[in-house]
């Protein structure tokens, strides 16, 4: 894991969450079988919703690690929220595989060619995503620190 944290740093791995976020984000109104946005769709923004819990659980850590500060109770309760939202991840990879193995049952219809490229690179992408979360979480373990709140202000020396 040594080898992985000098190739895939702390700021590396945030960038390319949120680059990954943001690009799920458009494609999560994208139409693969009409190749057409829908952006009227209420469905459509659940995962933009709870991709802000993301989003905000990332400036956390990187601000706790260039700041060099200890972990807090706000912290911890928006990375368990995080797990739960980790459920939606893998949802999201099952719903791709189901949309990407569904142009067999569409073979009549008039599917475009952006289909097959746009749903891979779609559940590529998701997959990522888990991955590069529990990554962060165990970068924010190994340079913020461990949740430890039961002698939190024993620990606190507010004169260093």
């Amino acid at each position: 894991m040594n080898t992985i944290s000098k190739i895939i740093t702390w700021k590396r791995n945030i960038l390319a969450s949120l680059a990954i976020l943001l690009v799920l984000i458009v494609l999560n109104f994208y139409g693969v079988y009409t190749n057409k946005f829908y952006f009227l769709k209420p469905d459509n923004y659940i995962f933009p919703i709870l991709s802000t819990v993301h989003f905000l659980y990332l400036y956390v850590v990187w601000f706790k690690i260039s700041e060099e500060e200890l972990p807090d109770p706000k912290m911890r309760n928006i990375e368990y929220v995080l797990y739960a939202i980790m459920i939606v991840y893998v949802f999201k990879i099952y719903d791709s595989i189901m949309v990407l193995n569904s142009v067999k049952e569409y073979r009549e219809h008039v599917i475009p060619a952006t289909f097959k490229p746009i749903a891979t690179v779609t559940l590529v992408l998701y997959s990522i995503l888990p991955i590069l979360t529990i990554y962060t979480f165990w970068l924010r373990r190994r340079y913020v620190g461990i949740y430890n709140f039961e002698n939190y202000n024993d620990n606190l020396n507010i004169w260093q």
